[in-house]
C-alpha cells in the first residue's frame, strides 16, 4: 500500500496495538508530540515495583539524552511486578529507559491502547483487521 505509515513504532520484543495509515493528517494527530496522544504500556518488570518508583515515573525522570525529566501521564501498579504506564510523547526505548532510570529493568512490554481505543482482546499477535468506524471515531476524539 504506497504511502502507508505507521503511527509510532514498537520495538522487536514489544508486542501490542499498532496503527498503520495512509492519511497524513491522522498519522500527525495520532504522533505529534504536540497533540499528547495517550499510549498505554502493560510493563512486567524484573523486581518488584516500589511505590518510590511509581511516584518517580509521574514526578519525571531524565534521561540520557534529554536534560527535561520525562514523566508519566499516569502510572498504575497492577501487580508485584506490573505497571500500566501512559505516556503522551515517544522517545527511543521511552518506557525502557524511564523504568531503568527509577532503578528496575522491564523484561516485558505490551502496548495495549492508543488515545480511547483498547487493543480489541480477539486480534491475535501478527493479525490485523481495519478499525471500524466508531473506533475511528475513538482516535479523534
Amino acid at each position: 500500500m504506497a504511502g502507508v505509515q505507521a503511527i509510532g513504532r514498537l520495538d522487536q520484543d514489544t508486542t501490542g496495538l499498532l496503527l498503520l495509515s495512509d492519511d497524513g493528517q491522522f498519522i500527525h494527530r495520532m504522533s505529534s508530540p504536540k497533540k499528547r496522544m495517550p499510549k498505554v504500556y502493560q510493563v512486567t518488570t524484573k523486581h518488584p515495583v516500589t511505590t518510590q518508583q511509581v511516584e518517580r515515573l509521574l514526578a519525571g525522570v531524565v534521561l540520557d539524552d534529554d536534560p527535561k525529566p520525562v514523566k508519566a501521564a499516569d502510572c498504575v501498579q497492577t501487580g508485584e511486578c506490573r505497571i500500566d504506564l501512559t505516556l503522551t510523547e515517544g522517545k527511543y526505548h521511552q518506557v525502557k529507559r524511564m523504568v531503568a532510570a527509577v532503578g528496575n529493568r522491564v523484561e516485558g512490554l505490551h502496548r495495549s491502547q492508543i488515545g480511547a481505543l483498547e487493543l480489541p482482546a480477539d486480534l491475535v499477535p501478527g493479525q490485523w483487521r481495519w478499525l471500524a468506524a466508531d473506533e475511528l471515531r475513538l482516535l479523534q476524539g
